[in-house]
């Protein structure tokens, strides 16, 4: 078509009577922007991937499904879609799993507030425990990692009418408002402190009122935001009477301090209560508000309030008691404790223990009416679930057999069974197994497939899942599934564009493989290879690394746009690998995952300097001359010791917003598995690249965001004043005023990624070589 009118128009010009002088250099403009557009079509391949694709477009962008919402008090679930009456609205529709029929159950009309004219943007929502009334999160933004502030708003289903929680406040100013359990009532924080609003008279009154300063109520600090996930800090008691809540004291934590040098005239300084390893941490408190009252009681919990860890609590179902996880300084010992109500008196019911560290039990559900409480333990070897007596007495494992437990989706008691996922097999995978709360019997398979990440969401009925599955090579996709027979009851959100996207690319499957580095270690790895690969050929390989216990990087899951980097770089001619070394988080038992204590960073960079020996041994192709690695954050560090510690295998690194100092990091990440600094100083110092700087021999790319407030800025400016003390040329790109991420403001992460690019072409040349 192109053709024919490129023919067409030089008839026009040339055939036509109106030629003139005047119509020349219009004609002339006219083909060549016709050229440009002709060759631009010409040269796109729908096959081939760049930069701009990935990193400049949404082309590959996934297709979210939800936020969708099980429901408690009714069959079925509600979910989010765009509204066919207002542009650009979403109204909240309720689906029946299995007839598949669907009504608008709350249309957008319905989310306008007074004087607005346009609906509320909703970004997350919560039912009452009767279905009639609903909480509207909206307006959100980010506190660190994830957006925890905001407005809220409740609608009530009665009446239609739309409340906006928190009176005359500022602007997403709310955290984590939250139903009383009758539904009449709504908690959240707000400047350090909880309030309490009635929805009858929409009255506000604060229960606490020291909060502000150094005093933190009903959330959290820094530290415990990160390393536990603790962000949403108070509980309501189930019959809606008591509050119970951490408090936290940063007094005595030193502040560090981000600079932010580029908006403003002047500098703008952000100061952060952050502990770095062995250093003061916050003084941390449970307490407990009556509602009626007003009295605070605050749980009586033995020892320095700086020198342990609280980071789950629930209430017994009986509200009288909460019961809490209380982890030593060193992460050793967890002791589930229960702190009385009214008295404050605390006691322990049941302790878990390990030489190395032990972990946060998320999987704790109360059963038989309140007398058991499940439980994950390694304690044989393997991470199982465990039932438990309320005083502790009696443990039964249910999962006794010698594999890990992944996660616990759901404890069905009514029928006596237990879904949890695990991958006895494949610890690059994940699926759903169901298994009897008896202990006995043999475990059962439910996932019909043999690859993937398996996620599942189930129904409070135990009947229907939320189904979300991908592969290495494949976008996810959810549907709903009926349990035990994981019947396939239809597809919720399935992106055949992107699926048809992804297709086109020109590519070799991924393959998997294990690697024998010695001493009976068995490593697992997956490696990407050029699509145009010739074995007799030698190809230069970019080693793509973690290797921490936070977590893995062999996983068979789709990694979006990371996947679609390093496919472009094999479609350059690159091999991309990548390995897990032991300590790594996978399922693969507690003498894999912990065999680093008080090493980390020693271990895992000899175990992948070993990988690539026995890999360049192995495969002929690989090319010695020209190996390189990259990762972020821990994977930063790795790539760091890398290169520092083994020259004459690593000819490039880069290394993205790395820990370079092992003191430098905080204190409940680097402790639990270093221990304190002062009783490990060997290990510590060992495990630090920074140590190390005086051996590099090849190419470095450091890389850092200024405004990282969990890897500080410190680490990298720390390691140039190193390596520029051993007269080592290296190369430094700072990003001003990012996070840990990278990717705040306009074509953030495009030139990241051209730079990294262009930095491992210059140094790592690409393409093939004869052998």
């Amino acid at each position: 078509m192109q053709n024919s009118f490129h023919i067409l128009l030089i008839d026009w010009f040339f055939k036509g009577k109106w030629r003139s002088h005047r119509i020349v250099p219009v004609f002339m403009a006219l083909l060549f922007v016709f050229n440009v557009v002709l060759a631009a079509e010409m040269t796109r391949d729908s096959s081939r991937l760049t930069l701009e694709r990935i990193f400049g477009s949404r082309e590959f962008q996934s297709e979210q499904f939800g936020p969708a919402c099980w429901l408690s008090f009714a069959e079925g679930y509600t979910t989010l879609e765009p509204s066919e009456s207002i542009k650009g609205a979403r109204d909240i529709v309720h689906h029946d799993p299995e007839t598949g029929a669907r009504h608008i159950y709350i249309p957008a009309e319905q989310l306008i507030p007074a004087g607005t004219g346009e609906p509320l943007t909703i970004d997350d929502y919560e039912w009452s425990s009767d279905g009639k009334k609903l909480i509207i999160y909206t307006n959100s933004r980010r506190v660190w990692r994830r957006n925890t502030k905001g407005d809220y708003w409740v609608l009530n289903l009665r009446t239609l009418s739309l409340h906006k929680l928190g009176g005359n406040t500022a602007s997403s100013s709310l955290m984590f408002a939250k139903f009383s359990p009758e539904g009449d009532r709504v908690a959240y924080v707000r400047d350090k402190n909880i309030y309490l609003e009635n929805l009858k008279d929409n009255s506000i009154v604060p229960l606490t009122q020291d909060g502000g300063g150094t005093v933190i109520n009903g959330t959290s600090d820094w530290v415990y935001e990160e390393e536990f996930e603790l962000r949403d800090g108070f509980r309501w008691s189930p019959d809606g009477r008591k509050i119970a809540f951490w408090q936290f004291d940063t007094e005595g934590v030193r502040l560090f301090h981000l600079i932010n040098n580029t908006d403003g005239l002047y500098p703008e300084i952000t100061s952060i209560p952050y502990p770095k390893a062995g250093e003061k941490n916050s003084a941390c408190f449970l307490c407990v508000v009556d509602i009626d009252t007003g009295k605070i009681k605050r749980m009586d919990i033995p020892g320095d309030p700086r020198e342990y860890y609280i980071p789950r609590m629930v209430w017994t179902v009986d509200s009288k008691e909460i019961y809490f996880q209380h982890l030593n300084r060193l992460q050793k010992k967890n002791t589930l404790m229960r702190g009385e109500a009214e008295s404050g008196v605390v006691s322990g019911v049941f302790t878990d223990k390990d030489e190395a560290w032990v972990e946060v039990v998320d999987d704790f559900f109360w059963l038989n009416k309140g007398r058991q409480f499940s439980w994950i333990s390694e304690r044989d070897g393997w991470r199982h679930l465990y039932l438990v007596s309320r005083d502790g007495s009696r443990l039964l494992c249910v999962t006794p057999f010698k594999f890990d437990v992944i996660d616990v989706v759901k404890i069905d008691e009514k029928r006596g069974n237990v879904y949890f996922l695990a991958s006895p097999e494949n610890p690059a995978c994940c699926f759903l197994y169901r298994s009897r709360l008896s202990g006995k019997g043999q475990p059962e398979k439910l996932t019909p497939t043999e690859r993937g990440m398996h996620v599942y969401r189930i129904s409070p009925n135990g009947r229907w899942a939320f189904h979300t599955t991908s592969t290495f090579e494949s976008p996810p996709e959810t549907g709903i599934v009926e349990l035990p027979e994981h019947k396939k009851v239809r597809m919720l959100s399935a992106d055949k564009n992107l699926q048809e996207r992804v297709k086109k690319l020109k590519r070799k499957n991924v393959e998997f493989f294990r690697v024998d580095i010695g001493k009976n270690i068995v490593l697992d790895g997956w490696k990407m290879m050029p699509p145009d690969f010739d074995e007799q050929k030698k190809y230069p390989v970019l080693f793509y690394v973690y290797g921490e216990p936070a977590g893995q990087t062999v996983v068979d899951r789709w990694a979006g746009s990371r996947y679609l980097w390093h496919l472009f770089l094999t479609q350059k001619g690159y091999i991309v690998i990548s390995v897990d070394n032991r300590g790594t988080p996978a399922p693969r038992g507690r003498a894999w995952r912990k065999c680093i204590y008080r090493q980390v960073g020693i271990i895992a960079s000899a175990e992948q300097a070993a990988a690539v020996r026995a890999l360049l041994a192995q495969w002929k192709y690989l090319d010695s001359h020209r190996v390189g690695i990259w990762g972020w954050s821990g994977g930063g560090s790795m790539s760091l010791n890398a290169i520092f510690r083994y020259p004459e295998l690593y000819r490039t690194a880069v290394s993205v917003a790395p820990v370079s100092n092992q003191r430098f990091y905080d204190t409940i990440y680097q402790e639990r598995y270093m221990g304190l600094p002062r009783d490990n100083p060997e290990g510590y110092k060992n495990g630090s690249p920074i140590n190390f700087a005086h051996k590099l021999e090849g190419n470095l790319l450091l890389i850092h965001g200024t405004g990282d407030d969990n890897v500080h800025y410190q680490s990298s400016e720390a390691l140039v004043n190193e390596l520029i003390r051993h007269n080592k040329m290296f190369s430094f790109m700072a990003y001003p005023n990012r996070s840990h991420s990278i990717r705040e403001g306009e074509n953030t992460q495009l030139h990241l990624f051209r730079l990294i690019t262009r930095y491992i072409e210059e140094y790592l040349a690409s393409g093939p070589e004869s052998k």
